[in-house]
């Protein structure tokens, strides 16, 4: 219970100071506690004021049972299964000594307007704020200031008043969104539409968010919705074109034909537009959404982070939010509790690099997820509890009533702004149908749906409300429904000549485009003296900054040695090299996961620790003087859905951005998996949403065991749309790489920024190689007309001799070649394959046609034959290269590796040694 201690502790103090005891006087039957029978008066007056303290606090702990247990006994559920609504004894005034006669001072504990009363009219007046068709949470909130704000605002709220006006506009957003479902029933009656029947008080909610944004010059509003009611806000409110929606449902495609597209079900549909309100305008940017429930949420909150960095209105060295970009994300009930991804979003609200100032949230609370009822759900009373992790404030309304919905969005909308946090509205509700509407609930909820099918509708009962006050008439209200079926029969013949507008690669993505269907080679080389001004600069700290005393020798001295010399430049000086080379050209690049401005095998330290002071410090944004573009480094926290769909949605907005996410082990993608299934690997192909995302996966064998080993290859290789009979181009939906030396990870960073398209990018890094003496590079390697090579040769072997042919990529590159050293042997040779997505069908045809007198080609990889690259490689090396190719590797597996030592030592050198036997 939220007590105030200081009012109370003020009581006490203030009381005993005006109160004078007499303790020097002996005890007798004459002086009771230190006072004269001559001074029974004095006593008396002492006594009453205790009383009417005591009276004050206990009304006041009485105020306070209401503003935390009031939303228990409030009739939010307009569908409710209960026949009545008993009082919890937290509200019970005898609790509190109080009879319903009592008076009390009313001034400074509740804003009901009078200064004292009876507790009758105390308990009249808590009833209709915390007990009606809304419930209030925001005892939980840790700030004393926000508890008190919501406490005067929410006792507000009964007071409020609505104009003619204002109702109309809701009546007519109701009648709209109801006339558009019943006109699709009729038009398509096959159609899955997850209409709003039964949620339409949703409608209300986003009208005045977006009325209330645009007022507060709010600039733009990135917003995250499932499916349920999406069609009726996007025709509704959002100006999206029926016609569109309908030549959609008659089989057309959703793009331009000159793209290639494979388009995505209506209910995924978006908006990007712009409406006005009283002479003002906000953006409305609708972003598309999967059918895996709340996964767009974290990518609505990237885009909103990357909105608000292009519009230079924050200091993000202080505060990483803009004013003028807003965040609205909508969650269905069961979803909301039941996926974890919302835990881990909320858990970003407050973390440096990923906070954008506060979301708010709706919940469209159907009472029921697919078939599930509330009650077996979840664990906890509401869906919403989560929000308590962030002492974020929830309030519940009844969906019935839509001006109470009206008066906690404008609620809702005040706090975010105000205090710059997450709020939650929770719009109880129901599904006139089921799932969607060719689904029968009462399979499984047949009560419920008893209540729901013999009652009217949301828009109905709230309409005939206005008629009894005289605000509409039936006129009225025949009038907005049959304008409205107009407009929409108007769209339905339409659709017959729609053609899709082309509307993509515009504004920041000016100039951009979709590749073509042949591999291109971009110079992505720099300059000597700029290499070693980076390298220097990477390594320099200001006068009094406190290096810890092991990288100022491992790190500091050994950088700068190698940048001099230009020579033996190992994996994190290449990155180094990469990144300040990109900030130069005027692209920004943000580092986000988990410990990755040391990084996890402490390799990196791009972000520095004073040993002193604790303070950060990153030495590439320190480059020169006038430097404009940065690098960010997000320590994140531990999680990998919520922070890769974050750092997707900032790689969509801006292709400026060199968005980088590296999990801490190369297996951890796996917590990720929804999102590189639904946003990374097909939002090119379904939605032309290009990104440049780039996934550093750390892999390799080195007896980590079945989860450290692999990063499954294998998995992201089967997520491609490379064919086994065709030569790849750029336009791949997916890159794939393993880059075996600096250089090659050097050109591979760089050229995600160089090129005119953006495509996402999955590498294969090493993790023993970041020290190993033969892994580096120099510079001559990465100097101008340098490039990413597909393939790397073998150098060391004479053509005409070699009789066997190694294949292989990263890591084991190293394995099998001091392998063939220790053997002697030298009619084998062992070409890299750095590039399997796009696969290098090319320069593979002319890297084999050297060696004339080959007998043998085999594939040589560390992981399972089940797993890793193989069962890619084979078919298309075999169907473009036209020729046979052999295995050699561990077999068949269940898990990615051996948990034995002996067992992986044992393996290790089969693998390196049997390729050179067979």
């Amino acid at each position: 219970m939220y007590v105030n201690c200081y009012k109370l502790c003020s009581f006490r103090v203030n009381f005993f100071n005006n109160i004078s005891f007499n303790f020097n006087r002996k005890y007798h039957s004459e002086n009771v506690f230190g006072f004269k029978r001559k001074e029974k008066k004095v006593y008396k007056e002492a006594q009453d004021v205790i009383d009417a303290k005591c009276r004050e606090s206990n009304f006041f702990r009485l105020v306070t049972a209401y503003r935390q247990h009031g939303h228990k006994c409030s009739k939010i559920n307009p569908v409710t299964l209960a026949t009545s609504h008993s009082l919890i004894p937290e509200l019970e005034i005898n609790r509190y000594g109080f009879k319903e006669n009592d008076n009390v001072q009313f001034d400074g504990i509740i804003s009901s307007g009078q200064k004292q009363g009876s507790i009758e009219d105390a308990i009249k007046f808590l009833n209709n704020v915390y007990c009606s068709y809304l419930g209030a949470e925001y005892l939980h909130l840790e700030n004393e200031e926000e508890i008190e704000w919501m406490n005067q605002q929410i006792e507000k709220l009964p007071e409020t008043n609505f104009s003619n006006a204002i109702k109309t506009n809701i009546a007519t957003d109701l009648l709209k969104s109801q006339c558009f479902d019943q006109f699709l029933a009729k038009k398509f009656t096959s159609l899955k539409r997850y209409g709003g029947e039964g949620c339409e008080s949703m409608m209300v909610f986003f009208n005045e968010v977006f009325k209330l944004s645009a007022g507060e010059n709010i600039e733009q509003i990135v917003l995250a919705t499932p499916h349920r009611g999406r069609l009726n806000l996007l025709t509704g409110l959002l100006n999206f074109p029926p016609s569109k929606l309908f030549s959609k449902l008659k089989g057309n495609p959703d793009f331009p034909s000159h793209y290639k597209s494979s388009g995505d079900v209506i209910s995924h549909f978006i908006a990007s537009t712009d409406l006005t309100y009283d002479d003002r305008s906000v953006h409305i940017s609708l972003l598309y959404n999967p059918s895996h429930l709340e996964a767009v949420n974290p990518v609505s909150m990237g885009k909103t982070r990357a909105k608000q960095m292009m519009s230079k209105d924050g200091d993000y060295g202080n505060q990483s939010w803009s004013d003028k970009i807003l965040n609205i994300q909508v969650h269905g009930d069961a979803a909301i509790i039941g996926q974890g991804i919302n835990q881990e979003c909320l858990s970003l609200t407050s973390v440096p690099h990923f906070e954008i100032g506060g979301s708010v949230h709706l919940v469209v609370n159907n009472q029921v997820g697919f078939t599930t009822p509330a009650e077996r759900g979840r664990s906890s009373r509401y869906c919403t509890d989560l929000a308590k992790i962030i002492s974020a404030p929830v309030i519940h309304v009844n969906g019935d009533y839509p001006e109470d919905v009206l008066k906690v969005t404008r609620l809702a909308f005040e706090y975010q702004r105000k205090f710059r946090k997450d709020i939650f509205v929770d719009i109880n509700c129901y599904r006139q149908w089921g799932h969607n509407e060719l689904d029968d609930p009462s399979f499984t909820n047949p009560v419920l749906y008893d209540i729901i099918r013999s009652r009217e509708t949301i828009p109905d009962t709230y309409v005939k409300k206005l008629i009894n006050e005289s605000v509409l008439t039936e006129d009225n209200r025949r009038e907005i429904v049959e304008a409205y079926e107009k407009y929409l029969n108007d769209e339905l013949n339409a659709a017959e000549n729609y053609n899709p507008p082309d509307i993509y690669f515009k504004k920041q993505w000016e100039g951009y485009s979709q590749p073509g269907d042949v591999i291109t080679t971009w110079d992505t080389g720099i300059d000597t003296d700029m290499m070693t001004f980076i390298g220097t600069k990477s390594v320099r700290v200001p006068e009094n900054f406190e290096i810890h005393p092991t990288l100022i020798k491992s790190h500091v001295r050994n950088r700068n040695r190698k940048i001099s010399e230009g020579t033996n430049i190992d994996w994190a000086t290449a990155e180094t090299l990469a990144f300040g080379s990109l900030l130069f050209q005027g692209f920004n690049v943000r580092l986000s996961g988990q410990d990755v401005g040391r990084g996890t095998f402490s390799h990196r330290h791009a972000m520095l620790v004073d040993q002193k002071t604790n303070n950060m410090y990153i030495p590439l944004n320190n480059m020169h003087d006038n430097q404009s573009a940065f690098l960010e480094v997000a320590n994140s926290i531990l999680s990998e859905e919520a922070v890769l769909g974050y750092e997707y949605g900032m790689s969509v907005e801006d292709p400026r951005n060199l968005i980088i996410w590296e999990a801490q082990f190369g297996d951890f993608f796996n917590g990720a998996q929804i999102i590189f299934d639904t946003f990374v690997s097909s939002g090119e192909t379904k939605w032309l949403w290009q990104s440049g995302l780039t996934v550093l996966l750390p892999h390799g064998y080195d007896g980590a065991g079945p989860e450290h080993s692999s990063c499954r290859l294998e998995r992201f290789l089967q997520m491609t749309d490379s064919k086994e009979n065709t030569v790849d181009g750029d336009d791949i939906n997916m890159q794939i790489c393993q880059p075996s030396t600096p250089a090659q990870y050097f050109h591979l960073l760089r050229r995600q920024m160089v090129r005119n398209f953006r495509k996402p990018l999955i590498v294969a890094t090493p993790k023993i190689l970041l020290r190993n003496a033969s892994c580096v590079s120099d510079f001559v390697e990465m100097g101008p007309g340098t490039f990413f090579k597909p393939v790397l040769g073998d150098s060391m072997v004479v053509p005409s001799k070699v009789k066997k042919i190694l294949l292989t990529s990263g890591k084991h590159f190293y394995s099998l070649l001091d392998k063939r050293g220790s053997l002697g042997v030298t009619d084998t040779a062992i070409i890299r394959v750095e590039s399997f997505c796009p696969f290098p069908t090319l320069e593979l045809r002319e890297e084999i046609s050297k060696y004339t007198n080959v007998k043998a080609i085999i594939w040589c990889q560390e992981e399972p034959q089940n797993m890793g690259a193989w069962m890619f490689i084979k078919p298309r090396f075999e169907n473009l290269i036209g020729k046979q190719i052999k295995y050699c590797g561990r077999e068949t597996l269940a898990t990615p590796a051996v948990g034995i030592g002996k067992w992986h030592q044992r393996q290790v050198t089969e693998v390196i040694t049997k390729p050179f036997l067979v």
